[in-house]
C-alpha cells in the first residue's frame, strides 16, 4: 500500500483544487468547474457571492461577467447556445457542468421514491400546482418563481408559497431545471429544451451514477478516507464503500490519520510542483466546505458564523480563511465601505505568528491578500479595524500602505 505523510496528502489536495501548480489556472472558469465537480451557491454577498470567489481564489481577478457567462450562459437558452451547466444539489445547491446532468439520476429518483423534500401539500395540490406550472413554462418559456406565482408565503425564510413548494419538487425530480439566473433569481424550464437530448435520454442506475460520482470526488479532493468522499456530494458511506473500488481510487495510508483513505492513481504518478496561491477563501469554498476535513488536513477550525447572533461570534459575520505557502493560517471578516477593503477583524493562527521570521510571512500574506481582493472588487484602500494577536497589530498597520505591485 502507498504511503502518504501528513504534508503529502495536503499538497495533492491543494493541486486538485487547483490552489497549487498552473493545472488550477488552465481552461479557465469552465476549467475549473469541470476539475472541482461543483461549485456551491449562497445568497451571501460580501465581497461577492460565493460562486464568485471560488473562481477568484484560483484565477485572480477574473470579471463577475466571465465567471456569470461560463455557469450560466451568455445569452437565454431561446439564442441556440447550449448551456455549460445547471443548479441542482451536490454538497449543497451547486452550480454542476452539464455533462453531470445524467448522474444526479440517482438522488432525482430517491426524491421520486420519497415525494417530498423539505415541505409537503397535499396530494391535490401537488397536482394541480405542479401541471399548472408545467403548463405555463410549456406556453411562456422560462419563468422566475415570482412570476410563476411568488417565492414567500410572508414570515421566515423558509415559509415557502405553494407555488415555490412546487417549482422546488419539480426541480427535485427533473421536470425542471435551472440553468441561468436573472437579478440572483432562478429561471426555470423544461428539460427538453435546455439539456443536449443525448444526455437527456441517459438514464443510468445509481451504481454507475455514484461510481461516477465518487470518482469525480476523488479526483478534486486528490486524497480522501471514505467520509471525505461522502460529503463531497452528500451521498452515503456505505454507497461509497460499494463503488470505490470500481471508481479506481486506490487505497493509501496517510500519516496521522487513523481513517482509511484513497487516492485519485493519476495524481500519484505526479509529482506535485508548483507555487501556492495566497488568498482569501470562501467559507463555501470546496477546499474548506468539510470542517472535519479542514481539521485533519490543515489543523484549522473552519466555521461560518453568518447564521451566530453578533453578541456569540468569535471570528466575524461572513469570516474568510487566509491561504498562503499551502497552508491556512489566518481569518479575515471582510466588509466594504466607502471605497476601502476592511478587515473588521482579522486574525492569525498561533503556529503562524510563532516567531518573528513566520511572523513577518504572515503579515506578507495578508497584505498580499488584502490588497489583491480589493483590487478586483474595485476598492482604493485596505483598513484592518481590529487585528488578533493585538500585540502584532501595530505592524500589520505598518505593512498595509500599498507598492505599486499591490496596484498593479
Amino acid at each position: 500500500m502507498i504511503e502518504l505523510s501528513a504534508d503529502e496528502a495536503r499538497r495533492l489536495q491543494l493541486r486538485a483544487q487547483g490552489l497549487l501548480g498552473a493545472e488550477g489556472r488552465r481552461g479557465g472558469v469552465p476549467g475549473l468547474l469541470r476539475r472541482l465537480g461543483a461549485v456551491q451557491l449562497d445568497t451571501i454577498s460580501v465581497l461577492a457571492r460565493s460562486h464568485e470567489l471560488v473562481p477568484y481564489a484560483r484565477l485572480g481577478p477574473v470579471g463577475r461577467t466571465t465567471v456569470e457567462e461560463a455557469f450560466w450562459g451568455a445569452a437565454p437558452a431561446a439564442s441556440g447556445t447550449t448551456p455549460a451547466a445547471f443548479e441542482y444539489w451536490a454538497h449543497a445547491a451547486c452550480v454542476l457542468p452539464m455533462t453531470e446532468w445524467p448522474y444526479l439520476e440517482f438522488r432525482r429518483r430517491a426524491f421520486r421514491s420519497r415525494g417530498w423534500r423539505w415541505h409537503q401539500l397535499p396530494e391535490a395540490d401537488t397536482r394541480r400546482l405542479t401541471a399548472h406550472i408545467l403548463d405555463r413554462l410549456r406556453a411562456e418559456g422560462p419563468l422566475t418563481t415570482r412570476e410563476l406565482g411568488g417565492a414567500k408565503a410572508g414570515g421566515e425564510w423558509y415559509e415557502w408559497s405553494e407555488h415555490k413548494i412546487a417549482i422546488e419538487w419539480l426541480l427535485d425530480i427533473g421536470e425542471v431545471v435551472c440553468v441561468r439566473r436573472t437579478g440572483w433569481r432562478r429561471v426555470y424550464d423544461l428539460p427538453e429544451r435546455v439539456v443536449p437530448a443525448e444526455l437527456l435520454a441517459t438514464e443510468p442506475d445509481d451504481t454507475t451514477c455514484l461510481t461516477r460520482l465518487v470518482a469525480h470526488a476523488g479526483r478534486a479532493l486528490g486524497v480522501a478516507t471514505r467520509a471525505d468522499l461522502a460529503d463531497y456530494y452528500r451521498i452515503k458511506g456505505d454507497q461509497v464503500t460499494a463503488v470505490v473500488e470500481a471508481a479506481g481510487l486506490v487505497p493509501v495510508r496517510v500519516a496521522g490519520w487513523p481513517q482509511a483513505a484513497w487516492a485519485d492513481p493519476d495524481a500519484l504518478a505526479t509529482p506535485v510542483r508548483g507555487r501556492h496561491a495566497t488568498t482569501l477563501l470562501s467559507p463555501f469554498d470546496s477546499l474548506v466546505w468539510d470542517r472535519r476535513r479542514t481539521a485533519r488536513m490543515f489543523g484549522f477550525d473552519h466555521r461560518l458564523e453568518a447564521y451566530v447572533p453578533r453578541a456569540k461570534r468569535v471570528h466575524g459575520y461572513f469570516t474568510m480563511p487566509l491561504l498562503a505557502g499551502g497552508r491556512l493560517i489566518g481569518r479575515v471578516d471582510p466588509a466594504r465601505e466607502n471605497g476601502v477593503l476592511v478587515a473588521r477583524r482579522a486574525s492569525f493562527e498561533p503556529w503562524a505568528t510563532s516567531t518573528p521570521a513566520r511572523a513577518e510571512k504572515a503579515i506578507a500574506a495578508l497584505r498580499t491578500a488584502l490588497w489583491q481582493a480589493a483590487g478586483w472588487v474595485g476598492a482604493t484602500d485596505v483598513r484592518v479595524a481590529e487585528f488578533d494577536p493585538p500585540e502584532l497589530a501595530p505592524a500589520v498597520h505598518r505593512a498595509l500602505p500599498p507598492t505599486l505591485a499591490d496596484l498593479r
